[in-house]
């Protein structure tokens, strides 16, 4: 599938924070492409953008509620399937005030408005890194790898209130949410989302495949 990259005006550097969290074993044996991406430090507010489309999409008649029911706190989680084999397109910014990472994803649709989703990835909380989508609601992260892709795999959510940081109960989150970042060779990448709750079973499951940008 041919894909063709956009370019944002980029100053990347170093960055050591994802394979921190790896640890530098499990981090060299990925594939340097896949190093590559994750070790690029975008400074000044600057953006990277990846093009792409997505390949699959699957929702359970409990995924389509919870996804649509998550549209009241902005939509976190891919709702509409006419989305499937419709162009996709993120873009990371460097978050300059927390020394984090914005994300937008935006998937295109067969009618209406493409979706939106945008969350700010950080390094904080116990696990090391964790996703804030807004509303004081958040998830930490735990990061793995395995053969060629790495993995974000959601360890308890929270809600901050007030100040307070409360861990959610397994019980009312809505279920393991694994994202992975599958290397594929030759500049090209598979973006995959699975969410899965022990009484419900999966819920979403999402392949999206993108191009590296531009140098």
């Amino acid at each position: 599938m041919q894909v063709s990259p956009i370019k944002i005006p980029e100053a990347a550097c170093n960055d050591s924070r994802f394979s921190d969290l790896l640890g530098a074993t499990e981090w060299t044996a990925l594939p340097a492409s896949l190093r590559r991406r994750f070790r690029k430090r975008l400074h000044g507010g600057a953006s990277v953008a990846y093009q792409g489309r997505v390949v699959k999409m699957r929702l359970s008649l409990a995924g389509r509620i919870l996804a649509h029911a998550a549209r009241l706190i902005g939509a976190p989680l891919p709702y509409d399937m006419s989305s499937q084999d419709q162009p996709a397109v993120v873009v990371v910014t460097e978050d300059i005030a927390s020394n984090g990472q914005f994300w937008i994803r935006q998937y295109n649709r067969k009618s209406g408005f493409p979706q939106v989703i945008h969350s700010s990835k950080r390094f904080a909380g116990p696990t090391g890194l964790e996703e804030y989508i807004g509303y004081g609601i958040g998830m930490a992260l735990r990061v793995e790898a395995e053969g060629k892709a790495l993995f974000f795999k959601s360890d308890h959510y929270f809600l901050q209130l007030f100040g307070r940081r409360l861990r959610l109960p397994r019980a009312l989150s809505p279920g393991a949410l694994v994202i992975g970042h599958h290397d594929l060779g030759d500049g090209a990448f598979l973006f995959s989302l699975d969410l899965h709750n022990r009484l419900f079973g999966p819920l979403i499951q999402q392949d999206a495949l993108f191009q590296d940008a531009k140098e």
